[in-house]
């Protein structure tokens, strides 16, 4: 075989292979529902809990990395707090064992019938459903036939004497076998396709097992990369999450490496007491090394947290984004007090709405990085807000009110939507800043002064809508209404103004465009203070 074809079928091999797990992984997604990020939020209450949650997302993604990365995003998001997401990320280390026992399993000689079977359900049936497990079937064959491609590319390295030679550097300096697995770890951005080649050259006889402990360890720190790279620009908590995935592999690492010797003559015992095949060897010593260095480190996940938190120092500025003040004790106890919780939680609700407008004019203004990742964090709270503002107050009202609450009850049950539609505005805007940026469209001077003008009449009057409902104040309700007015005025008049620029050549189409819906989103924003401030007044 000559050169070019070994790449050819190397390269070729682990392409199929790499779409064959992420296929599998979006189908057994796409199977198991959405929700993966509820499960997290839902199942992590303690770091035990985390530690499952972690390994049933990994085995659904069919990636350590992407169940990281989610986790990771969960923290910056304020969703996860940084023991939760310790949690997660040991869970994702053991959980990503499951595809090496997967390629354990010899069944690569089956792998275009598994294909064949998959394509049949994803082309020859409508339903939905099934459509679903074609793709895991699919991809889980497409795994196997990449992983053929790739031992058939390899197996010449056998006759190849630069390359025994590096094999024995590897079993005399277990270092360097742990370098070239990170390496190759990093740049394939896969742990789970860096192991499955691990698999198959010790499969193929082109290595043994003291050269290929070493590079699986390595694979270990390697997939931390990716880790790192999307907590780059995040939030403390968030770097701080990629940090503690980091030290708890790099530990794991060191102390297997200390032991190497007893380590590798317990494998090989398993393999020769279980008569295991190759593969499945590399499965065992993957699985054992993770399920024991979870089980190590679990105890330790306060004093990982604590070394982090020293490493990353700063103020973290993750939006707190759960629910504060609602306590289902206090609706059995006294629907009054309950409900006075459930407005004290909708004032908090209102307060993220103002700050999240207030990031939206920064945005706006300075189109900072910074500011267009806090919106959707913002939003992304404010919806959380609604839907369990909106259960706790369901369950207040199937208990007797006054007339008084009762009112209350319907004026908080109106406000949450209008807070949840302003945020739903908020995103919006920073769409149209986005595309702004995005297409190179420039406004004049003119309409910039204009933007700004609009922006702090509309934050203004939302927070004036806020004070009011605060304080049950009709007369603030009253001077909202009076703004909202200068709103629509201001929007008509910078209609014309726009249809000016036009005219004159001082403005492009494409600007045009983006300005007028900006200035539409300011005032939907208004009318949704309105409704604010009419609620309190109806309430009187």
């Amino acid at each position: 075989m000559d050169l070019q074809t070994m790449l050819f079928m190397f390269f070729g091999g682990l392409g199929i292979f790499l779409f064959g797990i992420k296929y599998l992984g979006d189908g057994l997604q796409k199977v198991a529902g959405e929700g993966l990020r509820d499960l997290l939020d839902r199942f992590t209450t303690n770091p035990v809990m985390g530690v499952i949650a972690g390994i049933f997302v990994t085995i659904l993604l069919q990636t350590s990395t992407g169940t990281t990365v989610l986790t990771i995003g969960l923290v910056n998001a304020g969703f996860m707090t940084l023991k939760q997401a310790i949690g997660v990320i040991i869970g994702a280390n053991v959980g990503t064992t499951v595809t090496a026992f997967i390629i354990g399993i010899k069944i690569s000689a089956y792998a275009l019938p598994i294909i064949a079977l998959g394509t049949f359900f994803i082309f020859f049936f409508k339903n939905t459903r099934i459509n679903n497990y074609g793709q895991v079937i699919f991809g889980f064959g497409a795994l196997f036939l990449g992983l053929n491609f790739m031992g058939d590319g390899l197996r010449p390295l056998r006759d190849v004497q630069a390359f025994a030679d590096l094999t024995v550097s590897m079993s005399e300096n277990p270092l360097l076998g742990v370098l070239i697995g990170t390496i190759f770890t990093i740049a394939v951005q896969s742990s789970t396709a860096a192991i499955g080649l691990l698999q198959t050259l010790f499969g193929q006889g082109l290595m043994d097992l003291n050269a290929a402990l070493p590079v699986l360890f390595g694979d270990n720190i390697g997939t931390t990369i990716t880790a790192v790279l999307a907590a780059i620009g995040a939030s403390v908590a968030a770097r701080r999450a990629a940090a503690a995935h980091v030290i708890f592999n790099l530990i794991g690492t060191t102390i297997v490496l200390i032991i190497l010797g007893p380590f590798t003559v317990l494998i090989e015992y398993i393999r020769d007491s279980l008569n295991l095949n190759p593969e499945m060897t590399i499965a065992f010593a993957h699985g054992i090394f993770n399920v024991s260095n979870a089980i190590i480190q679990l105890p330790f996940i306060t004093v990982l947290a604590w070394i982090v938190v020293r490493i990353i120092p700063g103020q973290d500025s993750a939006i707190a984004y759960k629910a504060v003040h609602l306590d289902e004790k206090f609706i059995r106890q006294s629907p009054g007090i309950a409900l006075g919780q459930g407005k004290k939680e909708v004032l908090r609700m209102a307060e993220l709405s103002e700050n999240g407008l207030k990031e939206v004019g920064l945005y706006l203004k300075t189109q900072g990085k910074k500011h267009r990742e806090l919106i959707p964090q913002y939003e992304d709270a404010i919806n959380n807000l609604d839907k369990k503002i909106t259960d706790y107050l369901i369950q207040v009202s199937s208990h007797s009110l006054s007339n008084q609450d009762t009112k209350l009850h319907h004026t908080l049950m109106n406000t949450i939507r209008d807070f949840e539609r302003i945020g739903d505005h908020m995103e919006n805007i920073m769409e149209l800043v986005e595309y702004q940026i995005t297409n190179k469209v420039k406004f004049s001077e003119s309409a910039i002064a204009d933007l700004e003008e609009m922006f702090e009449l509309t934050l203004s009057t939302l927070k004036q809508a806020i004070k009011a409902l605060d304080l049950e104040d009709i007369d603030e309700a009253r001077a909202v209404l009076e703004k909202e007015e200068k709103i629509d005025k201001m929007e008509r008049e910078l209609r014309k103004k726009h249809i000016l620029r036009l005219n004159e050549n001082r403005c492009t189409g494409q600007a045009g465009i983006v300005f007028v819906d900006i200035v539409s989103n300011f005032e939907r924003i208004g009318d949704h203070a309105v409704n604010i401030a009419e609620e309190v007044i109806g309430e009187e």
